[in-house]
């Protein structure tokens, strides 16, 4: 009968659509995947360079402290990044290829509902057809009861049939709901990498820039190595005077209702992986040596290992108060903080971020908790790479010259630096994660 015969002939197509497409992504799909599987090789690869290179790393840095052993470190930590840079781009390369992997999926699926509708739609209407002749018309009409019977059997399999078309045109939607968000969070990944290749080759050129420094300095001997580093200690006993001097003039009294409660977690820490503290806040061994720079009240910050060019980190929201550059400062260099950066945050504190190769924040600036603000380096009075973080007081904190006190006599008095009264210095542990 003209009922069973569609039914049939649409049975028929909704088995041909299930699969409609298969092939035709199939070769495709397994060149994809096999770039996938050779950009994962290469990570692994690189990682593993980039683990040998850490501790190459680690070992030079506990040799005396010779220009060949600074070199040395600096040449392992440009290796080291343009490592890292490598891993980054296969990454992205490997993301962008699986976001292509998606999109073929999405088509695929849309596909598939495309012509799963088109059936469904010509079942409807072949059903709602049989629907509208009433059985006592198909009896009369068929001639016999045994063929009129088939029709009616025929309408029910075609209502099953429907039903059937229905519940896979909801799979694959939601097979298409699926890798829509697949593909969304994947370009969000994307984004993600392109951001942390960006930090990384910054990292890769404040290296650079510090080796070329560093020779140009030194000419490459060591005699003139030794010398910078005396100097620097030179500069240290005038810098300390200075520093004493300055905050026993700013004796300003701090307000405990001007600062935020103390706890773990109100900062972040200002540089990612591994967390090694060289020196600690308060009566630290090294505070103790160097009393007349801590004003008997011992050291004001945080020592944080980091190798030149490392990627610092806002430790939380805010606004860059003030950046400076106490090497630039005629007679002071090595003597101080080198490069610093202050930011000015809305909960009473002020964080400080000192011994810097490079500034990429400037004074007013909008800056969010993790953007990147400068890198490491071993600037001003440092005796070795690492970051100087400090939390400060923002009401009592001022940005002065050093000399203010001694009307600018000492090599260091018109370095311009923050300089908070001596109860202004906040332990930064109190405020970061535990470790």
């Amino acid at each position: 009968m003209k009922i069973g015969i569609r039914h049939i002939s649409l049975s028929a197509a909704v088995l041909l659509l299930l699969f409609p497409l298969t092939g035709a992504f199939a070769q495709s799909a397994d060149q994809l995947q096999q770039s996938i599987d050779q950009h994962n090789q290469q990570i692994n690869q690189l990682n593993q360079e980039i683990s040998q290179y850490q501790v190459q790393l680690d070992a030079t840095s506990q040799k005396k402290q010779t220009l060949q052993s600074q070199l040395n470190q600096l040449n392992l930590s440009i290796k080291k990044t343009n490592a890292t840079i490598s891993v980054t781009q296969n990454q992205i390369a490997s993301t962008q290829l699986q976001i292509q992997q998606l999109g073929n999926g999405i088509v695929k699926a849309q596909a598939t509902i495309t012509d799963e509708t088109q059936g469904l739609s010509e079942s409807i209407r072949s059903l709602a057809a049989a629907e509208r002749v009433p059985l006592s018309v198909q009896l009369l009409s068929s001639g016999n009861l045994a063929g009129a019977w088939d029709d009616i059997a025929a309408t029910l399999a075609l209502n099953d049939s429907i039903n059937l078309q229905i519940q896979t045109l909801n799979a694959t939607k939601k097979v298409l709901s699926d890798h829509k968000t697949a593909a969304e969070q994947k370009n969000v990944q994307l984004s993600q990498q392109k951001k942390t290749l960006v930090t990384q080759q910054g990292s890769l050129q404040a290296t650079k820039q510090s080796q070329s420094d560093l020779l140009a300095q030194t000419k490459s001997q060591e005699s003139a190595y030794q010398a910078i580093i005396a100097q620097k200690k030179a500069q240290e006993a005038a810098f300390e005077q200075d520093l004493l001097n300055l905050k026993s003039q700013y004796n300003q009294t701090v307000n405990p209702n001007q600062i935020t409660q103390a706890a773990p977690g109100i900062l972040q820490w200002p540089i990612s992986g591994t967390i090694r503290i060289t020196q600690y806040f308060g009566g630290t061994p090294f505070a103790s040596l160097h009393s007349a720079l801590y004003s008997g009240h011992g050291h004001d910050g945080l020592d944080i290992a980091a190798p030149i060019g490392t990627p610092v980190h806002a430790a939380l929201s805010g606004v860059i108060l003030a950046t400076g550059n106490t090497d630039a400062t005629k007679g002071c260099q090595g003597g101080s903080f080198g490069k610093w950066v202050m930011i000015q945050h809305n909960n009473g504190i002020n964080t400080m971020y000192a011994h810097l190769s490079q500034i990429t924040s400037t004074p007013g600036q909008q800056v969010s908790t993790g953007d990147v603000i400068g890198y490491s380096g071993e600037t001003g009075y440092a005796t070795g790479p690492h970051l100087h973080f400090g939390v400060y007081v923002s009401a009592v904190t001022k940005i002065l010259p050093l000399g203010q006190a001694t009307g600018g006599t000492a090599p260091c008095s018109k370095a311009i630096m923050p300089v908070p009264p001596v109860s202004g210095y906040l332990n930064p542990l109190n405020y970061l994660p535990s470790l």
